[in-house]
This record gives structure tokens, sequence and C-alpha cells, in this order.
């Protein structure tokens, strides 16, 4: 029969074939040979086929290596995963030793290695001879490296002992690392000790794979080893699922900081390369962040030990956390990867990390890591890490009271496993206290200590360890509860059936991420949009949609519901959820309670080892050599035991397997995974390489499924920012939410930029710094520089090299990752993108040098496809690179068109200019006399939105008629257009010598070879020529009544559409005040509406009507003080110094009173004023009471509002 699946998997013992693998340059003893699987026990598990391949590779990562008896040989253990293409996972564990060579054909190898490298050597280093002093003197260096490599890494038959290593290794169906490692360490005893173990070995090894049973959920087992008891103790199923790697180890090596910031990195699905010089450390890190990452699952490649012969997969174009083995002598310089623009690098040895740039800092850090920190004080550590971490279990011992209660950030000692009183037993004065005490018959033990009543049969420090293992885990799962305590609610259930709902999986949204966010603080924003892009979280969701029982939920999310459902009891949805106040972790006690009843309170013991049914003479071995076992007698199990479910068949047996699968390794069935993988198959189809038959085909086929996984992720990128940013055309037809905001706009854009990068990086093979977009930018500018007539596209040879340029010139962006990234975003700005990297990529032979053939930039037709979807992007309009990059100087162009058909030329006077933006203004710009055009650089405005212009009045003819302003940005291309057509002089118009125009973003032409697939944008700016608002016959059409009161409502709508978007969302209040069917413009439809002219041919403005108004105060004393602050607002604009004239004054009252929440009383006075009866006509708008009550009503809907005004508009007010 098969072993039971309750037990262990496998046996296996891994040692020699010597067939070498490469590093010729390095000494014999220093190269690296092929290793095998010797023997494994069972032959094969009909559940769990054996990889011989990868167990082989990840036994032995680098290969067999060799020593003298001159080296140190300490047994090394190590634990590997092996995850397969569905995404489940097989854990194993390593122990590697060294065993003397017996063969002397080996032996006698070995020294023909070495005198064939020393010949070379000495072929290589040879001095020159013409030269006698230097040769004589190189000849001593030589002599003396030669004499240290002889000494250290040289290897004679006749003096030295050869060893070569071997591995023992159990396979398990889930992470016992400590119990597993107690295991091979006793195995390893047991042949290596002068005393032969009481039973042949095959009796303790039979017994592991066939008589001890993994425990069940919330249940602790004991069993035998070979020289003692080992105990192991799994999680119920409402508990955090099973982890058993030690987390102090991981804070130790990088810090608290570190952690956190790698810990960021992996939830954002950054690639996450580990460096360390041992195995165990690269697996304890990988598999310490994915635990604390609960209740989400990493869902891409996950190497945690990368194989010397799979180095080749960091080539990868895809996330990934992979480990990579450190010889100890290349620092971090010396390595070269293939990408490195979205990597976080972490050394482990010498605690460094490397992060990637613009990585968004996790919600609370502060408090986060203050949290982690006084636990990690608790139990001796210092947050900032230890770099001897071999020396801190003996620090943690020699620990004094006194060192704790100085560090005044501990706040919590007492209740800590190292408690004062224990630490102080250890000082003479308590010491005889306690004794004086004793006598008169008083105990000084803590009356209330749990901890003495029940007596933990692990030792204290695996204790400590499963203590802080669970304190920092419950703290790490505590912030994704209290983050996404509501996310249920924001849940988007199908309105279909599943199958429905599967097959149109990607063209459905499952959550509303804009409400999400806007419920969210502020300062969650950057990490949180991120964090909900990525495919851990999309495949979160999914698995909530498809538990619709609490029986039929994955594990997993029962555990984080049940969590999500006491806060939420706790809370009962206050406020404080939506604040960003921190609230600490409160299930720690419960948690580690659970963990001591369990450690207490043996739940179960396991059948002990015994003589197995083997021949006379079987079960020998030779002292210091592990043996090949008996296979016949471990091939089966018992007929029958109380653990064995002897008469189950093996479908059942299959069943129960994947049923602890989904408890605890986070695995649903069959079904649901391939739903899931189908439904969100984003290009991340390899899970981890193939360890085996690596050929070309093999590699060559793994390279197509990342070019296939590249253009799907491109194709759904593109769609979804589209999508997203057509907004209501977008809902229209069925797609999508309602808007986009600026912070999700902005992860998306980040996200292409890293897709980007990743494609660049796929396949090259010559590197040359951190960014290979900008570096293939870098060559073919340089390129078109010096041979611009041979470019494929020549008319775009000038645009290319000029836009390139720009960016090259910004001094504010200081690293190659940052260039490209902001020449991606102004690509995309200037409906560029598609274009220009299509000239990029028309250097075929430029292609074909930076990149092997394998590469996405040189597969044609996906590459074409890849360009195609780029291409949509012009059919919308982003500001990605204006509203990023806020602080660079942009040159910017203006351009004066006065009329030519009123004397613009005979102009005496000095003209001045003043341009604003959303993110600030230039200040008066002086303008030479008698020039139209000019270029100034200055901080980034944003998008502009007015022009103040206007002139000193000097000069015989001070008289001046301007049509419009054009303002261009130089970088993005960006023109806008301010119309004016009004007159800037005394005594012409309004008297005005200054205005201030609101302008509109002229629509950009594309080239005439690309697509026309523009869509008109979300908000349009003013578009019709400034508003004449002379009061006068002949120039404005007369509007009814009913028009007026829809100009006014449209006006006032819009104002408040503009407040009830996000924040960063929002665009010009400007435009909405002073534009274009703005509520100036509509107050002013107001009051001219049965106007009674005195003369025909006479320009009266309304400022006039309002200045007489001010000799009528009305009496009652209720109005007479709001008559008096309206005096006040118009005496203070009268009194300005600006010479904006009557209608720049007009618009100035009404932006302060919309400011002041005080329009709708002004119309109340106005309405009732007798200077208002005589001036108006009967059937004026602001004679009929039903009327100027409903123009109150609304206007009394921007009382809510905080108003604040552009300083252009109320410069020289201060009221």
């Amino acid at each position: 029969m098969h072993a039971n699946s309750g037990y262990l998997y496998g046996f296996y013992c891994c040692s020699q074939q010597y067939e070498m693998w490469e590093n010729f340059e390095q000494t014999p003893l220093r190269r690296t040979f092929k290793s095998k699987v010797l023997a494994r026990y069972p032959e094969n598990v009909e559940w769990n086929p054996f990889d011989q391949d990868a167990v082989g590779m990840l036994c032995m990562p680098k290969g067999l290596a060799f020593k003298t008896q001159a080296d140190s040989r300490e047994p090394q253990f190590h634990s590997f995963i092996i995850t397969r293409e569905d995404g489940s996972r097989t854990f194993g564990f390593s122990l590697t030793f060294f065993e003397e060579v017996t063969s002397k054909q080996i032996c006698s190898a070995m020294q023909t290695l070495y005198h064939m490298h020393n010949a070379e050597y000495d072929i290589l280093h040879t001095p020159p001879t013409n030269d006698k002093e230097s040769c004589s003197s190189t000849g001593d260096c030589n002599g003396t490296s030669v004499s240290k490599l002889q000494r250290f890494n040289s290897y004679d038959i006749s003096r030295d002992t050869l060893y070569v290593s071997k591995c023992i290794c159990l396979i398990t169906p889930m992470s016992f690392m400590k119990a597993c490692k107690k295991v091979l360490e006793q195995l390893h005893q047991a042949v290596t000790s002068p005393q032969p173990p009481p039973l042949p070995l095959e009796s303790y090894i039979y017994n592991i794979l066939y008589e001890v049973p993994l425990p069940p959920a919330g249940r602790s087992l004991k069993f035998s080893g070979v020289y003692g008891p080992i105990i192991c103790q799994r999680p119920s199923t409402s508990e955090l699922p099973l982890f058993d790697f030690p987390v102090k180890e991981v804070f130790e090596l990088l810090g608290v900081e570190n952690v956190v910031q790698l810990f960021t990195c992996a939830l954002l699905e950054f690639q996450i390369l580990l460096y360390s010089q041992h195995y165990q450390r690269l697996m304890t890190v990988a598999e310490t962040i994915t635990a604390l990452m609960f209740p989400f699952q990493w869902q891409h490649v996950y190497v945690p030990i990368l194989p010397a012969s799979l180095l080749h997969f960091l080539d990868a174009p895809v996330p990934y956390l992979m480990g990579l083995h450190s010889n100890g002598l290349d620092d971090r310089s010396k390595l070269e990867l293939p990408q490195e623009a979205n990597l976080c690098f972490v050394d482990v040895d010498n605690h460094f990390i490397e992060l990637p740039e613009d990585l968004p800092q996790f919600p609370n850090k502060l408090e986060f890591i203050q949290e982690i920190s006084e636990i990690l004080m608790a139990f001796g550590i210092p947050p900032e890490g230890n770099l001897h971490c071999s020396e801190s279990a003996s620090k943690m011992k020699s620990l004094r009271a006194c060192d704790l209660v100085s560090d005044k950030r501990n706040g919590n000692i007492a209740g800590s496993p190292l408690n004062s009183y224990e630490l102080l037993k250890e000082n003479e004065t308590i010491a005889r206290l306690q004794a004086l005490v004793k006598r008169t018959g008083v105990s000084l033990e803590k009356e209330t200590s749990s901890k003495k009543d029940l007596k933990i049969q692990c030792d204290e420090e695996e204790f400590k360890i499963y203590q802080l293992n669970i304190q920092i885990r419950e703290v790490f799962a505590n912030r994704f509860t209290q983050m996404f305590a509501d996310y249920e609610v924001f849940v988007i259930q199908p309105s279909q059936d599943k199958e429905s709902w599967f097959t149109n999986r990607e063209q459905m949204q499952n959550f509303d991420k804009a409400s999400f966010l806007s419920d969210q603080p502020e300062p969650y924003l950057p990490f949180l949009s991120r964090f909900l892009e990525t495919q851990m979280f999309a495949s979160f969701i999914d698995n909530k949609i498809m538990c619709h029982d609490e029986d039929d939920k994955d594990p997993v999310l029962r555990v984080f519901d049940s969590r999500v459902d006491k806060i939420r009891l706790l809370n009962v949805r206050t406020p404080t959820l939506r604040t960003s106040m921190y609230q600490k972790c409160t299930t720690i006690d419960e948690a580690e309670k659970s963990i001591e009843l369990r450690l207490a309170k043996i739940d179960h013991t396991a059948v002990h080892p015994h003589l197995l049914d083997m021949k006379i003479g079987q079960g020998k071995y030779e002292l210091g050599f592990f043996p090949k076992l008996q296979s016949d007698v471990l091939s089966t199990g018992p007929a029958s035991n109380k653990w064995t479910k002897r008469n189950a068949p093996a479908q059942w047996r299959r069943k129960d397997r994947q049923k602890q699968h989904t408890e605890h390794l986070r695995l649903d069935n069959d079904q649901r995974e391939k739903y899931i993988q189908e439904a969100r198959n984003l290009g991340s189809t390899i899970r981890q390489p193939k360890l085996s038959n690596l050929s070309p085909s093999v590699i060559a086929q793994t390279n197509w499924k990342f070019v296939e996984g590249l253009l799907k992720e491109c194709r759904n990128k593109t769609k979804r920012m589209l999508v997203e940013k057509m907004g209501r055309e977008a809902v229209e037809l069925g797609h999508g939410e309602v808007n986009i905001t600026g912070v999700e706009e902005n992860t998306l854009i980040a996200s292409l930029c890293d897709l980007l990068e990743r494609i660049w990086s796929h396949g090259l093979q010559v590197k040359q710094g951190k960014s290979a977009l900008w570096s293939h930018l870098k060559l073919q500018l340089s390129l078109v520089q010096k041979n611009c007539h041979t470019l494929t596209i020549p008319s775009m040879s000038f645009s290319f090299s000029f836009f390139s340029r720009h960016i090259q010139n910004i001094s504010e962006i200081k690293t190659d990752v940052g260039k490209a990234r902001a020449w991606v975003r102004l690509s995309m700005e200037k409906k560029l993108l598609s274009r220009h990297l299509k000239q990029l990529l028309s250097d075929h032979e430029l292609t074909k040098k930076l990149y092997k053939r394998y590469a996405f930039l040189r597969c044609d037709d996906e590459k074409e496809q890849f360009l195609y979807h780029l291409l949509s992007f012009n059919a919308v309009d982003y500001f990605c690179f204006t509203n990023v990059f806020t602080t660079i100087l942009i040159p910017y162009h203006i351009l004066i068109v006065p009329s030519k058909k009123l004397g613009g030329s005979m102009f005496t006077a000095n003209p001045w200019i003043c341009i604003s933006g959303e993110l600030g203004e230039t200040g008066v710009l002086q303008i030479p006399r008698n020039i139209l055009e000019m270029t100034f650089e200055c901080q980034n405005l944003g998008k502009l939105t007015t022009v103040q212009i206007g002139h000193d009045n000097s000069g015989l003819y001070a008289k001046w008629l301007v049509e419009y302003v054009m303002v261009r940005n130089e970088i993005t291309g960006h023109t806008y257009k301010f119309p004016c057509g009004r007159w800037l002089g005394k005594g012409m118009d309004d008297g005005s010598l200054e205005r201030i125009l609101v302008g509109e973003l002229l629509t950009s032409h594309t080239e005439a070879d690309e697509r026309q697939c523009r869509t008109p944008p979300l908000q349009q700016s003013p578009s019709m020529i400034r508003r004449f608002v002379t009061i006068s016959p002949n120039n404005k059409p007369k509007l009814n009544t009913g028009q007026i009161q829809e100009a006014i409502g449209e006006a006032v709508n819009g104002i408040v559409k503009h407040f009830h978007k996000p924040e960063k969302e929002r665009g010009s209040l400007t435009l909405l005040l002073c534009g274009e069917g703005g509520l100036v413009s509509a107050l002013e439809q107001v009051f001219q509406h049965g106007f009674k002219s005195p003369r025909l041919f006479k320009n009266v403005f309304i400022w006039d009507f309002l200045g007489k108004w001010e000799d009528a105060i009305p009496e009652p004393v209720c109005i007479f003080e709001m008559a008096r602050n309206f005096c006040r607002f118009i005496t203070a604009i009268n009194n300005t110094p600006r010479n904006i004239g009557k209608d720049g004054k007009f618009q100035m009252l009404v932006c302060l009173g919309a400011r002041d929440h005080l329009l709708h009383h002004w119309i109340a006075l106005l309405a009732d004023c007798p200077i208002t009866a005589q001036m108006y006509e009967d059937i004026a708008l602001i004679k009929d009471h039903t009327l100027v009550n409903s123009l109150i009503r609304v206007l009394q809907t921007l009382q809510e509002f905080n108003i604040t005004l552009e300083a252009s508009l109320v410069k020289g007010i201060d009221i």
C-alpha cells in the first residue's frame, strides 16, 4: 500500500554523480558538480508523484561540493518549497553533511584536476621577461598567491582527506519545519555517534512515514525521534494558518523598518529578489513575508531558493519573489540583474534593502513600526535588527532588567515573556530577600500567573519562538482587519449565474474601488489605490464572490471574515473607521493562550518506533556514513493501526488530503482553483519554473508564455484605463464606475510604466543602467542626432529627439527610472506614446543588437498588437505629466493678438501680463512695447485657468483692443486660448486698464496617418469669445425669464458637482464662476432683463445701477445691517487700486458674494430696493417676487460649500 495522506510524503537521500557544471576558473574544490537522488522511501505515492529533478535541485541548489579536512564541515539545514502549476505546494526539509570519499578513482581525479588548474594558472599569470626587476617582483607576488592557493584551496592525495556532500531530506504536505529539522538532526547524529542508536534507522524512518500522523486542526502531537521526543502543534480552523518559521530571525536580520518596506513591496507585487549565503535565511524571509500577508496570497512566481541552473529565470518579465544564493565574495555592485526598474533587492546578510522608486508608504507606518518594536523589545530583540544573529540567543538570555527598564518605549515589560520578576531573580539582594520570605511561609511567586499552572511540554526557547511568531502575526493581521473592516459592502455580486460571470470575468468589475477609496482617510490613498489593482486583491475578492455559504468558504476567508465581524460589532460603523486613527491589536492574548494550551496538554502521542520484520544482518551501518536503507521494509505501511484508514479507497484518501490542503495551505477544490485561474489570468500563468527537462525547447516555451502574458496584460491595462477614463460615456455602455479619481488614474499610469519596463527588460542582453527603456531611448536618441536621414520615419526624427532631450534636461528628475516614467507620461499627455515607441522599435538593427531572439520586442506580431493597444490612449485626454511633475521648470510661449483694424499698431502704453494655473501663477511679466510674442520659464503652473492682462496708460494712444491671448506649454504642447474682444483704456468700453481672461484648452490635431479616435473631454472649457457685458439693445440678445432661470440653475449645478468630486479630481472653480455659462454671466442676465435704458446709444453698466443703490439703504434694522454689509463690499471694490473696469468690479462682487455665502441675501435686498422699481420695467425678473424667491433658493444651495477663490480674482481686496 501507499503511505496514508495524513503522513509524510517521503524520505530521500541525495548525493554524488560527479558531472561538473561550470565555473572552470574556480579551483576544483570550489567548483560545483551535479547531484542525483540515491534513494527514496517509499518509491512512489500515487497522489503525490515524485519529481526527481526538482528534489535534486532544491536539496542541493548549487550541486555537490567537495572539501578537505582543513575546511569547515558542519551540517547545514535548509527547507524548500515546490509549487506546482495549480498553485499547490509541497514542503521539503534537507540536512546536508559531508562524508569521506572512499573511492581512490575520485581522489585521483581530483588530484588531476588540481594539476590541470595550476598549470593553467601559471600560464595565465606568467610575468613579462623583458624587465628583470618587474619580473622578480611579480614573481614574488605570484609565488605568494600560488602558495596561498596551495595552502587554502589545494588538494594533495598523499596528505589530504577528501569529503563530499550528501543530504537527507523529508518531503511533507505541511510545513512543520521545527519538527522535521529535529528528525533529520537526530538521524544524522545516529550515524555519526560512536554509540549506535537503540533501533535500526529503518525503524525510526518507518515510524515517521507510516505511524506518525499529521496532527488534526487545533491539536498537538508528540512522537519519538532517535534520541528524544518531538512535539508539533497545528492551529485550529478559527486561528491564523500554520506557520513554523522563526519570525525573530527575519527581524534580527533586517530590522523593523526594512521588514515593513519589504512587506509593502510584496503587497504591491513588485519583483523581489532576496540575496544571502544561507539557503535557510532565503526561505525564512520569503515564507515570513508571504505569511504576514494574511488574508492575501502571493499570486505570482514564487521561488525562495533559485537553483544555480535556473538563473536565466531572473529575466522573467512578471512579478516574482525569488531567492538568490550569494557566494559571500561579490557585493551588490558586481551583481548584474536583467531588470531593476521595479525591483526590490534585499541583501539579507548585510542588513540592506534597495527599494523601487515611488514606493508608497504603508498606512500608519510609524505607529505600526512602534507597535511591532514594543513586542520585539519585550523579547530582547532590537527593532533596528542585529547583524550577528547567531549571537542573539545568548544576548537574549543575558538580558538584564535595567536594559529594558531604561528603554522608555517599552510599555509592556510586565506582561511579556521576559517579565521583570524573572530577570530580578539573578540579583543577589532579591535572592536573599526571597530566602528570608520563604522561611516565613509566604511565596513571592505571582498568584495570578497562569504560566506556572501550565507545564509547557516543549523547551522554553521554542515556546518563546511560538509566542513571538503569533504576536507579530496578529499585529500584521490586525492592520488588514482594520483597513478592510467594511470591504464586503463594496463587493459587487454578479447579477447573472456563475457560468456567465466566469465567461465574462475580464469585462466585469468585482469591487467598487472608487467608492471604497472615497471612504478612506487621505493618507491611506497612495498605498490602497495601488493595492486594489493587484492580482492578490482581485483573487481575494473573486474568492469572496464564489463563497456564498459559510460552509463553502475558504478557511482563510472564514477566519478573516470572523475578525471583521468582531470589529464591526465593536465599532457599529462609527466614523472612527473613516479616520487614520491607529488601533492596536487586541487579539494577541487569546491567540497566545490557544498555543499555550496545546503545548501544555498534548492531545495525541504517536506509536513508538519498534523493530521491523528485517532479515538478520540488515540494519547495520558504517560509522560516519549514512547507509542505503532497506527499501523492502519501507515501501509499504502497516496493514492496520488506529491512525490508518486502511479500508478507505484511494480517492477518499486523496479527498482527505485536499481538505487538509484547503484548511491550511490556502487551496480551494480543483474546480474553484481552475475558475480563479481562468478568470484572473493576467499573464501570471507561471508560478514556479519547471525544475525538470531544462532543454532549449522548454526554455523557449516558457519565454513564449511570458510573451503571451505580457501582451494580454497590456490589452487588459489599456482597456481598463480607457473604460475608467471615459467616465460617464463608459457607464452608458455598461462598463465600469462613474468616474476615476486622480489617485486611481495615477496608479493605473504607474502600473503601465512598470509594464513597459518589464517588456523592455525581457530578453535584454546588453544592460546599461537600471531602466532598460531609458537606455534604449538614449541609444536611439544618439542615432537620431547622428543619422536623421537614415531613419524609417524621418518626419518624426526631430519631434522624437526634441521630445527626449526635454526629459533628459529636466534636472529635477535624477534617475534613469524616473526619466523613463516621465517620458512615458509626457508621451501619453501629447498623444504620442504609440508613435514614439513605434519609431524607437523601427531600428531593427539596434533591436537585434540589444535583445535576444525570444524577447517580446522581437516578436513582430505581438509587438504590432502591443503598439495598437497603446494607440487607443489617443482617444482620451491625460494630464499625467503636468499633474505629477509639479516642481519642474517649464518654458511657456505667449502670443498676444490685438485688433488690426482699430489701431493696434499705434498703441503707446507699456503692457504687462500675469498667467495663473491650478498650481500657481507667474506674477506680473512686463512685455516689451510692440512685442506681441515672448517666451519665459517658470515652475509648472498646471492646467492654465486665467490670464490677467493690462497696461500702464502711458503715452499718447493708451488704448488697446485685444482679440485674444495664446499661451503654449513648450514641453507638453498644450495651447490655451484666452478670448478677450474688449478695450483696455480710459474712456473706452467700461474704462478698464486690465482684464481677467478665462481660458480654454485647444484641441490638439493628430497627425495625418493616425486614426481619428478622439472623444470629447469630460468638461469643456469656455469656447466662445468673451461676452460684452454692456447693457445695450444692439449688442446683446434678449433672453426670456425661463432661459435665464435655466442658465442660473446650470451655473449653480456645475459648482455643486465640482464640490462633490474627490478633491484631487476637481477642475478649475474659476471656469465655473467666470467662464462662459458661469455664475457671473448668469447673474448678469438677471440684472439685464427688463432694464430701462435712458439713451439708445449709451452703454449703461450694471455697476452704475449698484452704485446708485448705495444711497438708498432701507430703514428696517435687520435689513439695514445687511445693506450696510453690502455697501461695505461695494466701497472696498471701488477703492481697489486695480483698474479693472465696471464689469471687472461686478465680477469681483459676485465672486466675493459666493465665497462669503451672501449672494442670496443681496438678491433679496436688491429686489426690494426703491431704485430697482425706478430702473426696471414691470416685466423684469428682478421685480417678479416668485421668480426672485426661486432664484434665492437656488443660490442658497451654495452655502454648504467652502469656496476658495483664485488669487487673480480678488487681488487688491482685503475684506
